[in-house]
């Protein structure tokens, strides 16, 4: 089991265009694109950085947890997505070490990933996202 790399940052701005504006168009970041994840109720523009990429998150519903996050926090950063081999080797790993789970069950990100994210408890209060990419 290994961490092979930060995948992406999730970002919740207050103006998504500003944002995507900054990042592609002043800091010359490719942009990739952009996909709505149905079951999370968010909208995500892809911006490519090198081996990772960002993602700016706005959220399609007012029960989103995007929605909730930026009404209580504020815009920033939301949560840290490490690229992992194996998923489920890695559940049952925190598991055993009593690693507090939002997703005790890998669910479906964009780019076709299984994800589970990690409670900010378990932390020190970040949410973590783990993610396996699917064979493509």
């Amino acid at each position: 089991m290994i961490i092979k790399r930060i995948s992406h940052l999730g970002i919740v701005p207050k103006d998504v265009e500003k944002s995507v504006k900054f990042f592609h168009g002043i800091l010359n970041l490719d942009k990739e694109g952009s996909e709505i994840v149905e079951e999370q109720k968010v909208s995500v523009q892809f911006i490519r950085a090198e081996n990772s990429r960002l993602e700016i998150l706005e959220a399609t519903s007012s029960d989103s947890p995007i929605a909730k996050f930026l009404e209580s926090k504020g815009s920033g950063v939301q949560h840290i997505a490490l690229e992992v081999d194996n998923l489920d080797e890695w559940i049952d790993h925190l598991k055993k070490n009593n690693i507090r789970l939002i997703d005790e069950v890998p669910r479906y990100g964009a780019h076709n990933t299984r994800i589970i994210f990690i409670h900010p408890h378990s932390t020190g209060g970040v949410l973590v996202e783990l993610v396996e990419e699917q064979n493509k």
